[in-house]
């Protein structure tokens, strides 16, 4: 066993709009030899009830928050990111996909895979739903990575069939792209912390046969109940108006984008859509009576200019919400930067966006999107440890702000909004140091 002490900080509530945050200024984390959440209290109390040998970390007086979940990113987007100025559909075909393109080499893919997940950690985040590209070995290397360090993850090979280069639509001919997933599922899906979502990039890109036996798949993974653990899924949604035009193009029976994919059985738990900034009351209650979930990814969005998410629509009707970085049309992997863009973009639309509840968004809100909530995103005792160590007065600027903060909801906000991967002392995955 092994105990952290320093500030603790996490969120126990239920969404953004009831965060409920708990601070412990002299707090300790008892972690057991599984690398999970024993006890959690005030250090004077926890202290003398330690068995022999435990060791103590000492952090203070720095912060221990739970690590961030980042649920939307794509890590085959590294190599274009901060690419100038196009709206999402140019974009894809100016950069997206000429990048992804390189993602056929096995070299490459090993590459990317370790910087990326590397640079996820020094960024505090120790969970993530990550894209893959088309070709299998991007993901067979990515779960390579992540089990050596042992980190939760969620990917998913993407599955593209149509409206694309013939380079990487090629890769579906005679069915591979299933035999291909299936493949990969039988692999890495459930395998130590890993888990393998369904990843069709969007309805427009999919065929109706590719889109069913996503579903289909999807859904027989859920009914099998305990036996074995259900599949993910992951696409995008509603990101853009031109898509969405486009999409009521393709699919004119459809009384919406929304509704494109519950045709096809894609809208359920564990099943998250990045963006769904251009819904309606209706579609957004169809997703949360389905119990899909929502990747809020405000930096992405105000770089393509794409609209402004609704996040109180969102959470009044029920659905869950995390925050993706959306790396590469997000320009940081930092989710700092991230929850600042969010707030930015609930005040451009008249919302309120507390610094408890954006950090809620980053950590336990982002779990329970993903159905990742019994494992990680706070530190309720059976959870794994998966954590961060941060010092504020790393930033000089950010050390100033502080000393005049008069309450703790006013330091947390400086934080958010002063704060990046220089705050960072240490990253743990399971209560072993990584960073």
């Amino acid at each position: 066993m092994k105990a952290l002490r320093g500030r603790l900080f996490h969120l126990c509530g239920s969404s953004a709009l009831d965060p409920k945050p708990e601070w412990i200024d002299d707090g300790l984390l008892v972690i057991n030899d599984e690398g999970c959440i024993e006890q959690i209290g005030q250090a004077a109390a926890l202290l003398p009830s330690l068995p022999a040998g435990c060791m103590v970390q000492d952090h203070r007086p720095y912060w221990i928050l739970p690590g961030f979940i980042d649920v939307h990113t794509h890590f085959v987007q590294l190599g274009m990111v901060a690419s100038y100025g196009e709206s999402l559909l140019t974009w894809l075909e100016r950069y997206t996909f000429p990048e992804e393109e390189k993602f056929v080499s096995a070299e490459i893919s090993r590459e990317v895979s370790h910087y990326f997940l590397r640079a996820l950690l020094s960024h505090g985040v120790t969970t993530a739903s990550v894209y893959g590209s088309v070709h299998k070995v991007s993901c067979e290397t990515l779960f390579a990575e992540a089990e050596n360090l042992n980190l939760r993850l969620l990917a998913g090979k993407t599955l593209m069939n149509r409206n694309a280069p013939d380079s990487l639509i090629s890769h579906d001919a005679n069915g591979k792209d299933l035999e291909a997933t299936q493949a990969l599922v039988e692999r890495w899906h459930g395998r130590g912390r890993l888990g393998y979502s369904l990843t069709p990039r969007f309805a427009p890109t999919s065929s109706d046969d590719q889109m069913r036996w996503v579903g289909e798949m999807y859904q027989a993974s859920m009914a099998r109940g305990s036996s074995e653990p259900p599949l993910f899924l992951q696409s995008h949604l509603a990101e853009n108006l031109q898509e969405c035009q486009w999409v009521a193009e393709l699919y004119p029976d459809a009384a919406s984008y929304c509704q494109v994919y519950d045709r096809f059985h894609h809208l359920g738990s564990g099943a998250i859509f990045g963006h769904c900034i251009h819904l309606n009351d209706e579609d957004r209650g169809i997703m949360a009576s389905r119990g899909a979930s929502v990747a809020f990814c405000p930096s992405s969005n105000l770089f393509l200019g794409s609209g402004l998410f609704d996040l109180d629509a969102a959470v009044l009707a029920g659905l869950k919400v995390g925050l993706g970085t959306d790396i590469g049309a997000g320009t940081s992997m930092s989710m700092f930067k991230t929850m600042l863009n969010a707030y930015q973009v609930c005040k451009l639309r008249g919302q309120t966006l507390s610094p408890e509840a954006a950090f809620f968004l980053a950590t336990l809100g982002g779990a329970q999107a993903l159905r990742l909530d019994p494992y990680v995103g706070n530190f309720q005792r059976g959870k794994e440890a998966d954590l961060q160590v941060l010092n504020p007065s790393a930033i000089a600027l950010l050390d100033r702000r502080l000393q005049s903060a008069r309450t703790k909801s006013e330091e947390l906000f400086a934080l958010l909004a002063l704060g990046d991967e220089r705050c960072l002392v240490a990253a743990y995955v399971l209560g072993q140091k990584r960073v």
